[in-house]
């Protein structure tokens, strides 16, 4: 609500127009159906468009289930053009909360960023949208007393005292205690961990590009021991997270591998960094070994047309959507599909060695292994790298890539089909 205040009071100042989205998740019964209504007349009272969708949550899982169809319901929104930011009323001591939270879950630099200020959607590196957090250095506590000065009501999640959930028992009883012990300065300062946090991921970032050794099982040893302290880690953390799939990449692993590094002489036994995956020491090398028949090296799931189908693999939800074409925004539609030529049912699975594809506007198909060499995309991602077959076997759709150009939409097409991703992202 104070965001949208202020929001209203600059925009005239700042050339922007103002629309209100809101999700209603059914999961307070009447409560939630009067905060709909509310958002409603809110909009309708200073005459802004109003986006609102039913997103039902399920039982399981409900915060972040809930949070997956919000994030849905935004892409669709600055996929379609109908937006170009959107901007989320998290506050300072939102901030205070998910570093705490993180810090006790156990994270390293990255993590201690917290919640971002500026995120950008990316399609296949084009930017199509942002998610922006203007009110990040501003107290709950101020927004409230501003409200209170203009003499507007609120609506206040009653979810949000449940103290069954992580966040909110940092809330109200975590930060309460820190305030009353330390002082409101303690608040400010986990914000400011979090901002020097980032900073500092983004020069290791261009200090350090994050490739030696992630497209392979093997990490040579010497370039790890030529590396500073900090240096060490974060290559060892990228060369797990590249290789191992399915592993907590934890404070204690990344030390458990690195510290193999430099042992010398015959090692007695592998050190087991999950279930499945375990590191030695080959010679002038660590190496990853795992029980791959039970890591996902290949997958395969039916889509409908349209429909939507979630590859837990990948950690994205797929659909498949009938659209007209003069819908679409002109720069995404050279990736949408002639849906006279589709099969009511595709096959979503990962490319196998030594297939070939052939995007529009290229003089001849390629192996798909060279196109995502050409998009430097590696290790683990390049394995399990999607596309979408047809009832006859043909390769129809590759992720991050224009269709065939005999089954792009043709200059007098009106329909069209548009397979889209939404993954699952962090607050950050």
């Amino acid at each position: 609500m104070a965001l949208l205040r202020l929001l209203l009071e600059l925009r005239d100042e700042i050339g922007i127009v103002l629309s209100v989205a809101h999700v209603n998740h059914k999961l307070r019964g009447h409560e939630s159906d009067r905060d709909a209504e509310f958002v409603r007349a809110l909009s309708a009272a200073y005459n802004l468009r109003l986006r609102m969708k039913d997103a039902p949550a399920p039982a399981s899982n409900t915060e972040a289930a809930a949070r997956d169809l919000r994030l849905k319901f935004i892409f669709d929104l600055a996929r379609g053009g109908e937006v170009s930011k959107i901007a989320t009323a998290h506050t300072l001591d939102d901030q205070a909360e998910t570093v705490l939270l993180r810090i006790f879950r156990g994270t390293g630099i990255r993590g201690l960023g917290g919640i971002h200020p500026r995120i950008v959607f990316e399609d296949e590196g084009r930017p199509f949208g942002e998610v922006m957090r203007p009110l990040l250095s501003f107290r709950r506590a101020d927004l409230k007393e501003f409200l209170d000065d203009l003499g507007q009501p609120w609506r206040e999640d009653s979810s949000n005292s449940n103290v069954a959930f992580d966040r909110n028992r940092a809330r109200n009883r975590l930060l309460p205690l820190i305030i009353s012990e330390f002082g409101d300065a303690a608040i400010e300062h986990m914000s400011e961990l979090a901002e020097i946090a980032r900073a500092e991921e983004d020069y290791w970032k261009t200090l350090y590009p994050e490739g030696i050794g992630s497209e392979s099982s093997t990490l040579p040893v010497e370039p790890v021991l030529a590396l500073p302290l900090a240096a060490q880690r974060r290559l060892v953390r990228h060369w797990l997270e590249m290789n191992a799939a399915g592993v907590s990449i934890s404070f204690r692993v990344i030390e458990q591998a690195r510290r193999l590094a430099f042992t010398e002489g015959p090692q007695e036994s592998p050190i087991q960094i999950s279930s499945i995956w375990t590191v030695r020491r080959d010679g002038g090398r660590l190496r990853l070994e795992g029980k791959r028949a039970k890591v996902a090296d290949h997958y395969a799931y039916a889509l409908a047309v349209p429909g939507e189908r979630w590859v837990p693999e990948l950690g994205l939800r797929f659909e498949a959507l009938e659209v007209e074409v003069q819908s679409i925004p002109e720069e995404s539609r050279r990736i949408l599909l002639n849906p006279e030529r589709l099969s009511h049912k595709l096959l979503l699975r990962n490319w196998n060695p030594g297939e070939r594809y052939w995007p529009a506007n290229t003089s001849s198909p390629k192996k798909i292994k060279d196109l995502l060499t050409d998009r430097k995309i590696r290790g683990q991602e390049k394995r399990l790298w999607m596309v979408a077959e047809s009832e006859d076997g043909t390769v129809v759709w590759m992720r991050g890539f224009p269709p065939p150009a005999s089954f792009q939409v043709p200059s007098d097409g009106t329909k069209a089909i548009w397979i889209r991703e939404f993954p699952a992202i962090p607050n950050s």
